[in-house]
């Protein structure tokens, strides 16, 4: 812990070990607001943010009033963050694809054209005001196709790139998303399943809860019903194999063995990282001196994670096959939840959120446009293209919620409907396996190619 001066302000500088305890007690703040504050329970706000927003706030507070400066050691945030991506991509098997069939390759499809039309639309609005383009791709498929923890893995690259106070314009636009994306999912697939007539009409025993369920509907109470489906989905889903390595007792040995794993994946993708943005760079210079393009931009950047969540894919699908690694399903799922919690609280911890005034209103106005645009296409594309029909309408519930806010977002939205009108296990399906791994290892390239070619 030191005291010094900057910017004429006493600041206080943590340690590494002083700045994880702070993160401890953000995340414990974190979770009793949310067990006590029924709305960011019912929209899916991560304990993690709110514990985080909530310190930034703090921060931010004492700094306006000039009272003391508050800096962080965040050496741990981008080991924790790859981390985490790497989760993802062990996640991302052949199996779950298999289990969907064609319609989860198509869904995943839709899914990335979205993040591709999200940051068109970004781009435009951001120029079309004078904002930096930047900031479309941040109120773009960044944090709304992406979520929280995509946007805040690019925080550091953007304010490299320029964007000031990037993190703090990353957790805002992700914020809007996921409370939008619980508003506006379910009316708008309750109006296509009326209009359409595709579902029979509501349960009467529904009906006095109709209020709640237009507005945002609860996730968190113990349904053993909705936990059976949602488990059968999984065992489709993963296979006899994969399911038989969940029900394993995840001991202090096998976590051990899959946090060795994760390290060891990490460290490849890091090479891998390197080698490709060597040799599209490599490409690029080519080009651009053979049609004589010498002011043309060959710089182009790869986050470090994407490496990483390549060759785990890739060790995924052939420890399926050959079980030569050994990984453990519910150890992945606990270093997943362990390295995003923290990630996250960390990350939101350090927002400077007096960055981000002369932005704000640019920002609102492409947010607004964004919600239209994505309501706007599941509408007219995910829902057509996915056969007009009432899974049609439930998955197109989920893309907005997955394509505004989160997965969970995604899962809520869809439950909440099949508990109105009737099941829906196809969608229950397609819509998880995409928003939960796929739509990460493409929107994480849309994401780049947007950024390369917008800075």
């Amino acid at each position: 812990m030191e005291l010094t001066i900057v910017e004429g302000l006493r600041t206080v500088k943590f340690d590494l070990v002083f700045s994880l305890a702070l993160a401890a007690f953000a995340l414990f703040a974190g979770y009793f607001v949310q067990r006590r504050v029924a709305l960011l329970a019912r929209a899916n706000i991560p304990a993690a943010a709110i514990g985080g927003l909530l310190f930034a706030g703090l921060v931010f507070a004492l700094r306006a009033r000039g009272t003391l400066g508050i800096s962080l050691n965040t050496a741990l945030r981008a080991p924790l963050q790859t981390a985490f991506f790497t989760t993802i991509g062990l996640g991302a098997t052949v199996s779950l694809l298999r289990a969907g069939g064609w319609r989860t390759c198509f869904f995943w499809l839709l899914a990335t054209l979205t993040a591709v039309v999200q940051n068109v639309v970004g781009i435009a609005l951001a120029v079309a005001m004078g904002a930096p383009a930047l900031l479309g791709v941040i109120c773009g498929a960044l944090t709304l196709t992406g979520g929280p923890a995509t946007g805040l893995a690019w925080a550091d690259k953007f304010e490299t790139w320029g964007v000031g106070g990037a993190g703090a314009l990353i957790i805002a636009s992700a914020m809007f998303g996921i409370f939008t994306a619980s508003l506006v999912g379910n009316p708008v697939a309750t109006a296509l399943i009326r209009r359409f007539r595709l579902a029979p009409a509501s349960k009467p025993e529904a009906r006095g809860r109709e209020e709640e369920f237009w507005a945002l509907t609860p996730t968190l109470e113990f349904d053993e019903e909705r936990d059976e489906r949602v488990a059968s989905v999984s065992r489709k889903e993963t296979g006899a194999r994969v399911g038989a390595k969940r029900d394993e007792e995840l001991t202090a040995g096998a976590l051990l063995h899959n946090i060795l794993l994760v390290l060891l994946v990490m460290g490849a993708g890091v090479i891998v990282s390197l080698l490709i943005m060597s040799g599209v760079n490599a490409a690029l210079r080519f080009f651009a001196g053979a049609f004589g393009l010498t002011g043309a931009s060959t710089e182009f950047t790869l986050p470090d994670y994407i490496g990483a969540m390549i060759v785990a894919a890739v060790a995924r699908n052939v420890d399926d096959r050959t079980n030569r690694f050994g990984f453990n399903a519910r150890a992945v799922e606990a270093i997943a939840g362990v390295a995003l919690a923290l990630f996250l609280v960390v990350a939101l911890m350090s927002l400077e959120l007096w960055k981000i005034a002369g932005l704000a209103l640019p920002m609102l106005v492409i947010l607004c446009a964004q919600v239209f645009v994505t309501v706007a296409y599941a509408v007219f594309v995910t829902f057509v293209l996915m056969g007009r029909d009432y899974e049609a309408a439930v998955t197109a519930s989920g893309h907005i919620g997955f394509g505004l806010g989160t997965t969970a977002n995604a899962v809520a939205n869809m439950e909440a409907l099949v508990e109105r009108f009737a099941p829906a296990p196809r969608s229950f399906l397609v819509v998880p396996v995409v928003g939960a791994f796929f739509i990460d290892l493409t929107n994480s390239l849309v994401i780049t190619l947007f950024t390369n070619f917008a800075r």
